[in-house]
């Protein structure tokens, strides 16, 4: 099962982090050329819901580089996206100010597992006992 994926609403959320302890990555930048350390928190940009490059940066980010930090969704994000977002190593999502929190929350939770593996757990679910 994927990581529980927190939402935030755009209105309410302040970001807390140190900008020492936080990286910015634009959406067209490669994330393999980002120094890494020391880094808490990467946010990835999505400029428009239908601009997808925020979900490679965040495979990427878990699946080839191993970053264990939080990866935090800003932008143009909408609750149709989450689930996708959690699968593709995402752990924090700031909604778009029209989007209904507590939707996103209740559309997160019809989904408690997936068959197939996602950029945190590789292996299939049949492959866990």
């Amino acid at each position: 099962m994927s990581q529980t994926l927190q939402l935030f609403s755009a209105d309410s959320f302040a970001s807390t982090e140190a900008d020492a302890q936080r990286l910015s990555l634009a959406n067209d930048a490669d994330p393999r050329e980002a120094d890494l350390s020391g880094i808490a928190v990467i946010e990835l940009h999505f400029p428009k819901f239908n601009d997808g490059r925020a979900f490679s940066q965040a495979f990427l980010l878990r699946r080839r580089l191993g970053f264990i930090g939080e990866i935090r969704a800003t932008g143009d994000v909408l609750i149709d996206q989450l689930v996708q977002m959690q699968r593709s190593g995402f752990t924090q999502a700031v909604l778009r100010a029209d989007q209904n929190l507590a939707h996103g929350q209740a559309l997160l939770s019809h989904y408690p597992a997936f068959y197939q593996g996602d950029a945190v757990h590789s292996a299939p679910h049949f492959a866990t006992a």
